[in-house]
């Protein structure tokens, strides 16, 4: 019965009961902040004209 004990623990570690998980806001406004610095470098350094 190895897969009952693995499938509990799969679903145990799905609830999320172990630690606290990122905040969604913060994740968006981190992904937010990268793609902004990555459109500012890419504009700052596009002399072609």
């Amino acid at each position: 019965m190895i897969a009952s004990g693995t499938t509990a623990h799969l679903a145990t570690l799905a609830e999320g009961s172990g630690h606290d998980s990122l905040s969604p806001y913060l994740t968006g406004g981190g992904a937010l902040f990268v793609l902004l610095l990555l459109l500012w470098v890419t504009t700052r350094f596009n002399r072609d004209r």
